[in-house]
């Protein structure tokens, strides 16, 4: 039915302006609700693969130049003389840490998905698959090398390893029962799970940038009360503004949909200053 035709039908009823008003009101609060996810997603990818560029140039140039160690100039326990399994492991996470970066946003352009459903479908299982390597494997370098940030750094990570799991095989599940809205939604999940470490970079620039000094935690042993909080929050807030999102998009409300894409709106400008501090700080000084 056309709007005009519904307006009509409203107007028999004696309540066309107020009923009218209400449908432009849930159709401009539904617009600026997608507007905003387009925001939200566009900055996401050009953070994502800034990182992207940023791991191919600096590992894989010491990794080509035979310069192994020169991992732990950025990752502490990257490379450990004489462990040849453990710096295979480190070598292949970063390999397939590199294939994520790049291939999960590509499984969210609808336009890909629409026109392109072949390669939709295979990089769909490369990411999965890769989802689960990077988590088992994340786990194994997590319990037997350590990580900065001591042991509530394990346990955050090893959660954030589960929760990739878990929603790479409810993404499958909805997948293969046609599902498509539920296996979207599981599917956002899993990107922005998958996207901790990239979260937990940007997390700690935007803090630093903000103080202009570490607060919260000790530079040197990289442990302290903001790393503990971030550990856990770089994935966990995310998730928890996807669900807002989630429940606006069904929602019925206009206001709640305008104050979810206002939060929306003000949650990727302070991530865009994260990617800014992070490029300028971390990415590009070793491109």
């Amino acid at each position: 039915m056309s709007e005009a035709a519904i307006t009509k039908t409203i107007a028999v009823d004696g309540v066309s302006h107020h009923s009218t008003n209400q449908l432009a009101s849930h159709s401009t609060s539904r617009d600026w609700l997608g507007h905003s996810a387009k925001l939200w997603f566009a900055v996401t990818v050009m953070g994502q693969w800034l990182f992207a560029a940023y791991v191919a140039i600096f590992y894989g140039g010491v990794t080509f130049s035979g310069d192994l160690a020169g991992w732990n100039k950025v990752m502490p326990h990257g490379y450990v003389a004489g462990d040849t399994i453990g710096n295979l492991a480190v070598g292949m996470h970063l390999f397939l840490a590199l294939v994520v970066l790049i291939g999960g946003p590509l499984q969210l352009i609808p336009q890909i998905r629409s026109y392109a459903p072949k390669f939709h479908r295979f990089n769909g299982r490369i990411y999965i698959l890769t989802a689960f390597i990077l988590s088992l494997g994340g786990l194994f370098m997590v319990w037997t090398r350590g990580v900065a940030g001591g042991e509530i750094g394990k346990y955050s990570i090893s959660l954030n390893a589960i929760l990739i799991m878990m929603f790479a095989g409810m993404a499958v599940y909805h997948a293969i029962k046609r599902d498509i809205k539920t296996h979207r939604r599981w599917a956002l999940r899993l990107f922005i799970a998958m996207g901790g470490v990239w979260f937990f970079r940007i997390g700690l620039m935007l803090w630093l940038m903000v103080h202009q000094a570490p607060v919260g935690f000790d530079p040197k042993t990289f442990e302290g009360p903001f790393l503990s909080f971030l550990g856990f929050a770089q994935y966990l807030i995310p998730l928890a503004v996807a669900q807002l999102y989630f429940a606006a998009s069904d929602s019925k409300n206009p206001k709640y949909k305008l104050a979810i894409s206002l939060g929306l709106v003000v949650l990727t400008l302070a991530m865009a200053g994260g990617i800014f501090a992070a490029s300028m700080g971390m990415w590009l000084p070793r491109i």
